[in-house]
């Protein structure tokens, strides 16, 4: 049999051996991520494991484990991504609403307008057109772009009382519209009339020579109301541009504007700029249809255009009235 003295000795080392097995564990805790979090220095930045995403450092004072992305990554990067609530893709309103000056000031000043804000009376303007002035492709009525439009003036002219009547209807033409001059135009006695014009002309094919004739009658009519008015060309999108007559539809549009002595917002022009300057994929700012706008396009087309209203009818009185006379 073992003597006591043994068997102590035997005791002593399994109670070292298990003192240095936990040690061993102890250590190894100690290299663990959510272990080294705990012990790191004040200031260390804690541990992320960021998801595959292209990220840009956060500014200064942003918690250290929510990466910032100073633009959204394209959806298909950040379709399927796991990523915190703050970092997620910005939403398509994000886009930046902008276009070169040319294209969103009107050249000539829009003088019965100026009076009517001047005089403190309320301000009525008629937006006549078909589906892009009803506002086909948009979300709901409040997203097309009269809607947006008065949001607009009325931001920009705090105090004045302005309405904007959308007189938009589907798939109209030309000689359509001006059927409906009396009864949607000139019984409202408007200072201001947007006739957005061309569009459903270019898709039917329908001869340039007839419309040139029917936009000058029209024009005529809209200026014996005694209101300003403002040509609104077609919209560039890939329906439209696949027509062989729509630069001749756009260069007939300027032309009358410049010849009628009115105003005309450049719409195609703009938005060609979002698509071949700016490098928007049509399906930021077109429809699904391929054809009309969307809530993002009716709303920075509504801000542009309330820009040119706003500079056009606040000139100098001087300097209008030598423009107009000439």
């Amino acid at each position: 049999m073992a003597s006591i003295k043994q068997i102590t000795t035997a005791c002593r080392r399994l109670a070292a051996a298990a003192t240095a097995l936990v040690a061993v564990h102890t250590l190894l805790a100690l290299h663990t991520p959510a272990q080294a979090q705990t012990i790191a220095p004040a200031g260390a930045p804690a541990l992320f494991v960021a998801p595959q995403l292209i990220t840009v450092a956060a500014p200064a004072g942003a918690p250290s484990a929510v990466p910032a992305l100073a633009h959204p990554a394209p959806a298909d990067e950040t379709k399927h991504a796991s990523v915190p609530p703050a970092a997620a893709a910005a939403p398509a309103n994000s886009i930046a609403c902008n276009t070169l000056f040319e294209f969103s000031r009107f050249d000539r000043p829009l003088l019965r307008t100026m009076r009517r804000l001047s005089s403190g009376k309320p301000l009525t303007i008629v937006a006549i057109g078909s589906s892009s002035t009803a506002g086909a492709g948009a979300s709901s009525p409040d997203a097309s772009y009269p809607s947006r439009l008065a949001a607009e003036l009325r931001q920009r002219f705090p105090g004045h009382d302005i309405t904007v009547l959308n007189r938009g209807i589907n798939g109209e033409e030309t000689s359509n519209m001006m059927a409906r001059f009396p009864a949607d135009v000139i019984a409202v006695h408007p200072q201001l009339v947007l006739w957005q014009v061309g569009t459903n002309s270019v898709l039917r094919d329908r001869p340039l020579d007839r419309h040139e004739a029917e936009l000058h009658d029209g024009i005529d009519q809209l200026k014996a109301a005694d209101a300003d008015v403002v040509l609104i060309d077609p919209q560039f999108s890939p329906a439209v541009v696949a027509k062989p007559e729509t630069d001749g539809m756009v260069a007939q549009i300027a032309l009358a504007a410049k010849n009628e002595n009115v105003d005309l917002f450049r719409r195609f022009a703009v938005m060609r700029d979002w698509h071949d300057a700016q490098h928007l994929s049509f399906d930021k700012f077109v429809a699904p249809d391929r054809l009309h706008m969307n809530d993002w396009s009716y709303a920075c087309m509504a801000k542009l255009l309330g820009g040119a209203i706003a500079e056009a009818a606040s000139r100098p009185i001087a300097s209008a009235a030598a423009h107009s006379a000439h």
